[in-house]
C-alpha cells in the first residue's frame, strides 16, 4: 500500500455563516491545490460551526463520520413562520406570542426528546428522483417526502428574551433542527422559526479544536499539515 501523505486525513473547520458546505470544500481544494476534498456532514448556509473537512484518503471515511451524533446550539424566534423553517426563508405569517416562561418552554421541548419520525422540509438538500428538494421548492412544487427515524437525546432552553429563546440540542445525524423549531412553534400556537444555528460537536470532535476559515486560508503548507488529523488517527476516532 502507498504510504499515507501528511494531507491524508481531516481538518476541523469553524464554518462561518453564509457559504454552503460545498463552498468551503471548493475554497480549500482550490487554495491548497488538493485534488480530493470532501466533508462529513452538511451545514446549511445560515448555520455556523464544526465542519469536518476530509482530505485525500480521508474522504474514504466520509460515510462513517457522517453517522456520528451531533450537538447544536442556537436561537429560535417565536411568532413568525417561514417556508424554510429558518431565517433564510420567506415569511409566511406572524402571530402574537402567548406569555411564556423558560420552564414552560423546557416542558414543551422535553416532549421532543426520544425517537420520532421526521419528514424532511421541502427546502432541503434531500433528493427526489435525483433533484434536490430545494430546487423543486423554488418552483413552487411540493412533493411527498419519506419520514426518517431520528433520535433527540436532549433539547433544552437556557434563556428566553421574547421573541428569541436560546437552546442546546443533542441528536442523531440527519435531524433537521429547523423542523423541530417549526413544530415547537405549532405546539405553542404562535409559530416559530430557527433564527441561528451553530454545530458544536460531531462525534468525538468539538468546535473548540476547529480553525476559522480566515485563519486556515492564511496557513502555509507546513502549518496546514500541523492542522490535519492524520488518517491513522482519524480511523481510530471513526471506529472507536
Amino acid at each position: 500500500m502507498q504510504p499515507f501523505s501528511p494531507l491524508d486525513g481531516a481538518l476541523l473547520v469553524d464554518k462561518p455563516v453564509g457559504p454552503t458546505s460545498h463552498d468551503i470544500v471548493d475554497r480549500i481544494r482550490r487554495h491548497f491545490k488538493i485534488q480530493k476534498v470532501g466533508h462529513a456532514g452538511t451545514l446549511d448556509p445560515n448555520a455556523s460551526g464544526l465542519l469536518i473537512i476530509l482530505l485525500g484518503r480521508g474522504t474514504k471515511l466520509s460515510e462513517k463520520l457522517m453517522t456520528d451524533d451531533k450537538v447544536y446550539e442556537g436561537t429560535i424566534k417565536f411568532g413568525e413562520t417561514t417556508d424554510s423553517y429558518d431565517a433564510d426563508g420567506k415569511l409566511l405569517g406572524t402571530k402574537s406570542i402567548p406569555p411564556l416562561t423558560l420552564t414552560e418552554l423546557n416542558e414543551a421541548a422535553a416532549q421532543f426528546v426520544g425517537d420520532q419520525m421526521q419528514v424532511p422540509p421541502m427546502v432541503s438538500a434531500v433528493k427526489k428522483d435525483g433533484v434536490p428538494l430545494y430546487k423543486l421548492a423554488r418552483k413552487g412544487i411540493e412533493v411527498e417526502r419519506k419520514p426518517r427515524l431520528i433520535h433527540i437525546y436532549s433539547f433544552a432552553f437556557s434563556a428566553y428574551n421574547p421573541p428569541l429563546a436560546t437552546f442546546r440540542m443533542a441528536c442523531t445525524k440527519g435531524t433537521y433542527v429547523r423542523s423541530i423549531a417549526h413544530e415547537l412553534g405549532e405546539k405553542i400556537g404562535c409559530g416559530a422559526h430557527l433564527a441561528t444555528l451553530r454545530r458544536t460537536v460531531s462525534g468525538k470532535f468539538e468546535i473548540a479544536d476547529a480553525i476559522s476559515m480566515d485563519a486556515l486560508l492564511k496557513l502555509g503548507a507546513a502549518d496546514l499539515q500541523q492542522q490535519v488529523i492524520r488518517f491513522p488517527s482519524l480511523v481510530r476516532e471513526a471506529v472507536s
